[in-house]
């Protein structure tokens, strides 16, 4: 290997961690909210407490993640826009992107009560349970407009390659959110509804910051464009075709989520608590690697807006690899320390032995999902939302039958657990898959 070779190689590898990094930094803050939701509910006196929390965030997550496109489509757009040196063209997707936000936000807001009705409904569970999920989603709910337009304006900067702007917002906003989580649960001794009233104000707090960024982020010459001139149509069906496979593949991927959650909630108290303290672990592991997506994605996209088939061919290369580092490391993580860590989230007897009993599919989940965190980057990157919402549907098909096929052969909560594996794996499979097809095929770059 030649000289000139290996530098490229090391330019690689720093420009790809230091655009992974700050995201890393930033997107591990995200779980810790999480754990740390987990911590302070999870020292209340009752289980139904924390399953009450987890029932409540799951509906607020999956509300929020279907309309994941927001900020999916908007980085692929803008990383395109960017590698192709168009500006205005940058703006304009964000400021489409934001106005549809706006509009889903009301009319989330407007129908609250038979959302909450249907997915309580839906998930079933303790009335106690169901109580607190209540009060959890009628407090959090308030916080759509933010955060929809958040996933927006966060888009914007990651498809800009500003990771260091994104890691800003994201660790001002959950280091806000952790400590009023504290001081209003601990502190104020306001339970359930302190912990969702802790999220509304980190989100519009959230929001002011992230205006901020994107102003400086702004060319001079474009700060005086009109708004009518930035939401005009030009541009706007590739926008909606991207964002309804994003939003067809998110919707697949909650329900299946969600399916766990509720699957856990009829299992009992014990259980579902303890499936919430687990999928913190997968929610940790899973920031930590999209790090390494949101890298991918500002590179593939910038490659794919410039014509560069080697810069793509490089993106998923270097990304692959440190992936796979990153998911040895999560696992042997797992191994060694799950029990620990399940201690530390809760102090109820009966969630910590049930959640170490499952702990084992933790362990191994990171293994079966790295590469497709990676390549949902690649193909956000590259604005190909067909292919992405295809894996997720098949993936999707697979897990319900998975979960059916094995419900005499392992008790309840196992086959749960069998089946989310198995449809990581599919995801998995089905990406890297089809990339390596289509590459062949000359369908890159």
């Amino acid at each position: 290997m030649t000289i000139t070779a290996i530098l490229r190689q090391w330019e690689g590898h720093r420009r790809t961690f230091m655009l992974a990094l700050p995201m890393i930094l930033s997107n591990v803050t995200i779980p810790l909210l999480g754990l740390v939701d987990t911590a302070v509910i999870g020292h209340l006196s009752d289980a139904y407490y924390l399953g009450g929390v987890a029932v409540g965030a799951m509906i607020i997550t999956f509300l929020f993640w279907i309309l994941g496109f927001l900020r999916m489509a908007t980085t692929g757009l803008v990383a395109q826009a960017f590698g192709a040196g168009d500006p205005l063209s940058q703006l304009r997707v964000v400021f489409q992107a934001g106005a549809m936000a706006l509009m889903l936000a009301m009319l989330l807001l407007l129908f609250q009560a038979p959302i909450l009705s249907m997915a309580l409904m839906l998930v079933g569970g303790s009335a106690e349970v169901q109580h607190y999920a209540s009060v959890y989603f009628s407090v959090r709910i308030w916080s759509a407009p933010a955060a929809l337009l958040n996933l927006a304006l966060l888009g914007y900067l990651l498809g800009r390659q500003s990771p260091r702007s994104a890691m800003w917002l994201l660790l001002c906003t959950n280091g806000l959110n952790i400590a009023l989580d504290l001081l209003f649960v601990v502190g104020f001794g306001w339970g359930v509804a302190g912990a969702a009233g802790a999220s509304v104000i980190a989100d519009y707090g959230a929001l002011a910051l992230a205006l901020t960024l994107v102003w400086h982020q702004l060319p001079p010459e474009l700060r005086s464009k009109t708004t009518l001139s930035l939401l005009n149509l030009k541009g706007c069906g590739r926008l909606l075709a991207l964002n309804r496979d994003i939003f067809i593949r998110t919707l697949c991927l909650q329900l299946c989520m969600a399916f766990v959650t509720a699957q856990g909630a009829r299992l009992g108290d014990a259980v579902v608590a303890a499936n919430s303290v687990l999928m913190n672990f997968t929610l940790l592991m899973a920031y930590a690697l999209d790090g390494f997506a949101y890298a991918a994605e500002a590179e593939v996209g910038r490659a794919s807006g410039a014509r560069d088939r080697d810069g793509i061919r490089h993106a998923v290369v270097l990304g692959g690899f440190w992936s796979a580092l990153t998911a040895g490391a999560f696992t042997l993580l797992f191994w060694t320390g799950g029990e620990g860590i399940i201690a530390l989230l809760t102090s109820i007897e009966a969630v910590r032995t049930t959640a170490t009993e499952y702990l084992p599919w933790v362990v191994i989940y990171p293994l079966l999902a790295f590469t497709c965190f990676l390549f949902d980057g690649v193909y956000i990157g590259a604005a190909r939302g067909r292919e992405m919402r295809n894996s997720m549907v098949w993936s999707a098909l697979g897990f319900f039958a998975l979960w059916a096929a094995t419900q005499s052969a392992l008790p309840g909560n196992h086959a749960l657990w069998m089946a989310f594996c198995g449809f990581i794996a599919l995801r998995s499979v089905t990406l890297s898959g089809h990339f390596w097809w289509s590459w062949r095929q000359g369908q890159w770059g």
